[in-house]
C-alpha cells in the first residue's frame, strides 16, 4: 500500500511540474522548454535504432507521456523513509532534479540551451522540479494520514 501511496504522490508532483511548465511556456518566453530537450531526446533515439522519429502532435504527446512517467517514478522515492522528513525530501528530490536538468543535458548530447539560456530560465527549472517534489511530499503526507 506504501508503493501505491508513493507513485500516486509521484504522479501528483509530475502532473503539478507538467501543468506549471505548460502554463507558464505560453505566457514567458524565458520559461524553461524541458519538453523540447524530452522531444531532442525522443528523436535522437529513434534515429540511433534507424527509425523515423515522430513529429508535431505525436512527438509532443510521446514527450508528454514520457515526461510524466518518469518524473512520477522519480518522485515517488520521495515517499521512502521517515515521515517526518517527507517535505524536507521532497524539495531537495526536486532541487536536484532541476540541477540535473541544467547540468546532465550537455553531457548526454542534448542541447541544455532551452533551460540554460538565461539566469531566470535557470532559476525556473529549478523552481519548477522543486515544486513537483513540494507537490508530491504533501500529497504523500496526505495520503498517509
Amino acid at each position: 500500500m506504501k508503493i501505491l501511496k508513493n507513485l500516486i504522490g509521484g504522479l501528483a508532483g509530475a502532473v503539478a511540474l507538467n501543468v506549471l511548465h505548460e502554463a507558464l511556456k505560453r505566457f514567458d518566453h524565458e520559461a524553461p522548454r524541458v519538453d523540447l530537450i524530452g522531444e531532442e531526446a525522443i528523436t535522437k533515439g529513434f534515429e540511433a535504432i534507424d527509425k523515423e522519429p515522430p513529429s508535431g502532435d505525436t512527438l509532443y504527446a510521446i514527450t508528454l507521456a514520457g515526461d510524466l512517467i518518469s518524473n512520477a517514478v522519480y518522485y515517488s522515492l520521495i515517499g521512502v523513509g521517515k515521515s517526518r522528513h517527507l517535505v524536507a525530501r521532497g524539495v531537495t528530490y526536486g532541487a536536484v532534479a532541476g540541477i540535473g536538468a541544467l547540468k546532465l543535458t550537455e553531457p548526454l548530447g542534448l542541447s541544455d540551451a532551452p533551460v540554460t539560456r538565461t539566469v531566470k530560465t535557470q532559476v525556473l527549472t529549478v523552481g519548477y522540479y522543486t515544486f513537483g517534489g513540494l507537490v508530491t511530499a504533501l500529497v504523500i503526507k496526505g495520503l498517509k494520514k
